[in-house]
C-alpha cells in the first residue's frame, strides 16, 4: 500500500480543519521536534481490533538510534508546548516509509500527514510506503501496487539525496494544486 503524494486526497473538510488550526495562536506544524514523544504517543494510542501495540520499548530505542542517524523522522502538530498529533517515518534518500500516527484532536494525524505530503510533493518523492491496506489510508488516496513496482520505485528513490526534514514546513500551495 503506497500513497503517491500527487494522489493525496486533500479533502475540503481537511483543508478547513487545517486552516482553522493554523490560525489559532501557538499552533504549528514541524518536523523532528519530539521524535521519541511521537513514537511513545503512537505506542500508547488505542487501535481498533488490536490488543496492545507492536511499538515496544526496544523498537523505540532502535528507531531513536535511526533518528539520531538522520534516517527516522517525525511530522508533528503542536499547540504551544503541547504535542497534539504526529506521525513517524523512515527516509532513505527519497524513499519514505510511514510507520505509525496518533492524534488527540480531530483530523490531527491527517494534518501531520499533510505536512509530510506537501514536503514530498516539493521534493518530488514518488511514494510514501503505507505498509497496511486500510480503509482510512485508501480514503486519503493510498492504493496497492505490485511488489515488483514497489521495489523498482524504492530502489530509484533511495539513490537520491536525503531531504533536510527539520528545515521543511507546510507547502500549502503544493497541496492546493492537487
Amino acid at each position: 500500500m503506497v500513497l503517491e503524494p500527487k494522489a493525496f486526497r486533500f479533502h475540503r473538510s481537511l483543508q478547513q480543519s487545517l486552516k482553522k488550526q493554523l490560525q489559532m495562536p501557538g499552533v504549528r506544524l514541524c518536523f523532528d521536534q519530539a521524535f521519541v514523544q511521537v513514537m511513545q504517543r503512537c505506542a500508547d494510542s488505542p487501535r481498533q481490533r488490536q490488543s496492545g501495540t507492536w511499538i515496544v520499548p526496544r523498537m523505540i530505542e532502535v528507531y531513536t538510534e535511526l533518528h539520531q542517524m538522520g534516517l527516522a523522522h517525525s511530522a508533528e502538530l503542536w499547540q504551544d508546548d503541547r504535542l497534539m498529533a504526529g506521525l513517524y517515518f523512515v527516509s532513505l534518500g527519497h524513499a519514505v516509509f510511514g510507520e505509525s500516527m496518533f492524534t488527540s484532536v480531530r483530523d490531527g494525524s491527517k494534518m501531520a500527514l499533510s505536512l509530510l505530503v506537501s514536503t514530498c510533493l516539493r521534493h518530488k518523492i514518488p511514494v510514501i510506503d503505507c505498509q497496511q491496506n486500510t480503509a482510512h489510508l485508501a480514503s486519503l488516496g493510498a492504493h496497492e501496487i505490485s511488489r515488483c513496482q514497489f521495489l523498482h520505485i524504492i530502489s530509484q528513490a533511495q539513490r537520491k539525496s536525503a531531504i533536510p526534514w527539520p528545515e521543511q514546513h507546510l507547502y500549502w500551495d503544493e497541496l492546493l494544486n492537487l
